[in-house]
C-alpha cells in the first residue's frame, strides 16, 4: 500500500476496463487522480467510488482526440493538486477492421488520431509539468499486436498501436536527462468491453484465450498492477521499454 502515495496521475480512457481498473488501484495506494473519458456517467460514478473508498479524483470528461482537452487535463492536475507525476495514456480504440483494401483513408486516420496522435499530445503537455516538478512518469497502452504478433484485417490497429512504442523510446531519450521516465505496456488479450466486442462468441474467446501461454484472456486488475509498478519509484531504473503483459501469447499462439 502507500507506493503512490501523494503522486498526482492522469489516467485516461478511465471509464471502464483497464483505465478503470487502474484508477481504482492508483487512488488505493495514495494516487491524486485526475480521470478522463468520453463518457461523464461512468466518470462520475468512478469518482464516487474512489471517494468512497478514502481517495482523492476528480473527473474531466472530453476527447483524448483534441489537443485542447490533453492541456485541459493537466492544467487541471496542476490547479488542482499542485503538480503532476504520472501520466497513464490508455485511451484507445480498434478502430478501422476488416480487409486493407477496404478501409479508407478515414478510418485509417482516425484509428491513428485515437491511437497514437493522442497520446503524442498527452505527453507533449504532460511530460513538461513533470520536469518542471523533478520528474515522473509516462505510460502509455500499446499491445502485442504489431509487435509480437499479427492478425489479418488490423493494419490500422497494428501500425497505430506499434507507433507507440517508438514514440515511447524517442520520448525515453529524450527526456531521460530531466528524469522524465516514459514505457510502453503491451498487454495480451483482456476481458474488456474491447475484448467482448472483438470476440462475441464462445468460439471466438475459446481461440483468442487459447493463444495464450496461461490459456486465459487477463484481467483488467492484472494490468493495474502492472502500470503500477511502471508508474511507481520500484521501476526507477526503468525506461523506453515495450513491456509485454500478454499471459504469454508471445511464445505460445495456440
Amino acid at each position: 500500500m502507500n507506493r503512490l502515495q501523494n503522486k498526482v496521475v492522469i489516467i485516461t480512457g478511465a471509464s471502464a476496463g483497464i483505465g478503470r481498473a487502474t484508477a481504482r488501484l492508483f487512488a488505493a495506494e495514495g494516487a491524486k487522480l485526475v480521470v478522463a473519458a468520453r463518457r461523464q456517467a461512468e466518470l462520475d460514478s468512478l469518482v464516487a467510488e474512489i471517494h468512497a473508498a478514502g481517495g482523492e479524483a476528480v473527473a474531466l470528461a472530453g476527447d483524448v482526440q483534441s489537443e485542447d482537452f490533453n492541456k485541459a487535463l493537466v492544467d487541471l492536475a496542476v490547479s488542482r493538486y499542485g503538480r503532476l507525476d504520472v501520466a497513464f495514456n490508455n485511451a484507445g480504440t480498434l478502430g478501422a477492421m476488416g480487409p486493407t483494401d477496404g478501409i479508407d483513408a478515414d478510418g485509417w486516420n482516425q484509428t491513428l488520431a485515437v491511437n497514437l496522435t493522442s497520446a503524442f499530445l498527452g505527453a507533449k503537455y504532460q511530460i513538461p509539468a513533470m520536469a518542471a516538478n523533478g520528474g515522473g512518469s509516462v505510460i502509455f497502452t500499446s499491445t502485442f499486436v504489431g509487435y509480437t504478433a499479427a492478425f489479418a484485417g488490423m493494419a490500422a490497429y497494428a501500425a497505430s498501436k506499434s507507433g507507440l512504442i517508438g514514440l515511447t523510446q524517442a520520448l525515453a531519450t529524450e527526456y531521460g536527462p530531466k528524469a522524465v521516465r516514459v514505457n510502453a505496456l503491451l498487454p495480451g488479450a483482456v476481458e474488456t468491453e474491447m475484448y467482448h466486442t472483438a470476440n462475441s462468441t464462445p468460439e471466438a474467446q475459446g481461440f483468442i484465450n487459447n493463444l495464450h501461454a496461461l490459456k486465459r484472456a487477463g484481467q483488467p486488475e492484472e494490468l493495474a498492477r502492472a502500470a503500477l509498478f511502471l508508474a511507481s519509484d520500484d521501476s526507477s531504473f526503468v525506461t523506453g521499454t515495450a513491456s509485454l503483459v500478454d499471459g504469454g501469447l508471445s511464445i505460445s499462439r495456440g
